[in-house]
């Protein structure tokens, strides 16, 4: 009985290639040193743990760099080499690459706000979450089976509940973390029952094999096929805040730290696109007339409620900068949802990849800078309202400059040259596709997108009401500012370094 065991034991066996594995690795092994390095580190060098932690991130970041001369792949199966769990190919890189380096500038700017907390935030504990959370970001876009692909969700989002009410004492931070809580534990119980159904009609995980298998699906298997796909689909509509699973985004932004707010409006929309990429087009394009049509509705809901959420800010309500942020931030997950649906119906779902994708990285870039001037007006005027940034120039013409430049790439008005490319590719993508209302329905949504980022903008240059208050800004807020504004405008300067990914696809 024990020699046909030997076998089936060596065919369990897989190679791991550590090169591959190692951006998420470092990221998680970093976490695990800067938790245990907490119950020995005196109080007061507590600051030595957010800078190992934005080093961790720094280093995870370049090893994306000796991955770029071609695939890898790891954790295959024994009997076929082609079919494997974790993948490094191009789309794969340029997702860890926005998460991780999206997860460091939120780290720099961590690194003040928890000195300014004065002991409200356990740094220890913050430090380890957010690093998990990154590392499961990080997994998720290399995620090639559906079992790891619900497992870097999960680690991306729990440690994220507990860093939105990580404050000590604040009933707003609390409120939003169990908002957050909630509409995540809905969205990851309906993804699991339709992943569970779509295993029951394939017989496998993998999402090659789930592709091939789902197509020659037994007519009596079909209605729960079916439904697998939409319930699947509707999981991953609430990570990217798609209406109308939007519900808990504004007073969750308000009610977490600054830098957390940042991190999800850019890191937390990476993770729901990219696994929704990972699911439509890799393992469900025989569906595409189920999950196309759903997510051009979606992408017209979304940026529609989104803008018209964001207009209705009113410049002097408590909070309102970051309000407007979080509804901008809706209004934008609705412009990255168009080219997904458009896969659906385009002859070349790549290259519509391809512009969801170089979307993402100008939208991460300069959503990262506008949330790195506010946490920095957020230091003096702890409101953080529209009225606030009145004059900004006067007390602070470099940071008043970015933020504007900023707001403009997200209009997508020059001098923002990346912010009207990157819109231009999503507008072409669903033109290709025969999706001519939806282009309609996104040139109406940017003209009204235009009024608020405007507005704004405008405020910046006014004549301040009374002194202007001199922001001083400290050297991780500066690096973050900086970082952002460079790479904005590198790829004003220079947007064929983004936008060649809409031409030469992704897998």
């Amino acid at each position: 009985m024990s020699s046909p065991a030997q076998p089936l034991a060596a065919s369990l066996v897989q190679s791991v290639d550590w090169l591959a594995i190692a951006p998420p690795t470092i990221v998680a092994v970093v976490g695990l040193v800067v938790l245990v390095a907490d119950l020995f580190v005196a109080e007061h060098r507590k600051a030595l743990l957010g800078w190992t932690s934005v080093a961790g991130l720094a280093v995870a970041t370049m090893m994306l760099l000796p991955l770029l001369d071609g695939d890898r792949s790891t954790f295959c199966l024994t009997s076929d080499n082609a079919v494997c769990s974790y993948t490094a190919d191009r789309f794969t890189l340029v997702i860890q690459f926005l998460v991780l380096g999206g997860a460091l500038l939120a780290a720099l700017l961590s690194v003040t706000a928890l000195k300014d907390a004065r002991k409200e935030l356990p740094e220890g504990e913050y430090w380890f979450l957010l690093l998990s959370s990154a590392a499961g970001a990080a997994l998720l876009p290399a995620s090639r089976d559906l079992a790891t692909l619900i497992v870097a969700l999960e680690v991306a989002s729990l440690p994220a509940f507990a860093l939105v009410g990580l404050k000590y004492g604040d009933r707003k931070s609390s409120e939003a973390a169990l908002k957050f809580f909630l509409s995540s534990v809905t969205a990851t119980a309906v993804s699991l029952m339709g992943i569970s159904f779509v295993y029951a009609t394939t017989g496998t995980l993998y999402l090659t094999q789930v592709a091939d298998r789902i197509q020659n699906v037994d007519g009596q298997f079909h209605t729960l096929a079916q439904t697998g796909v939409v319930l699947t689909l509707v999981g991953f509509a609430f990570k990217t805040a798609a209406v109308p699973f939007h519900f808990w985004v504004p007073d969750t932004y308000v009610g977490a730290p600054l830098p957390i707010a940042a991190y999800l409006s850019v890191i937390g929309k990476a993770v729901g696109f990219s696994g929704l990429i990972l699911i439509t087009v890799v393992a469900l394009p025989s569906y595409a007339d189920v999950w196309g049509p759903a997510l051009a509705a979606l992408a017209a809901l979304t940026m529609t409620v989104g803008n018209a959420g964001a207009l209705r800010q009113q410049a002097t309500r408590a909070y309102s900068a970051v309000r407007l942020l979080a509804w901008s931030s809706v209004g934008q997950a609705g412009y990255l949802l168009v080219p997904i649906a458009a896969a659906a119906y385009s002859g070349n779902a790549e290259k519509s990849i391809g512009s969801t994708v170089a979307y993402a990285l100008m939208y991460g870039a300069v959503n990262l800078g506008a949330f790195a001037v506010a946490a920095l007006v957020g230091r003096t005027k702890v409101l953080n309202r529209v009225a606030d940034y009145r004059g900004l120039y006067a007390s602070s013409p470099l940071s008043a400059l970015l933020l504007a430049f900023f707001l403009l790439c997200l209009a997508g008005l020059p001098p923002g040259i990346i912010g009207l490319f990157a819109k231009v590719t999503v507008f072409s993508a669903a033109v290709d596709a025969g999706l001519g209302w939806l282009a309609v329905v996104m040139a109406v949504n940017v003209v009204i997108a235009l009024f608020y980022y405007l507005q704004w903008t405008a405020l910046l240059f006014r004549a301040p009401e009374g002194e202007p208050e001199k922001h001083r800004v400290p050297g991780p807020v500066t690096a973050a500012i900086a970082l952002t504004g460079v790479l904005g405008i590198a790829l004003s300067g220079a947007p064929q370094l983004v936008l060649r990914f809409t031409d030469t696809g992704l897998f």
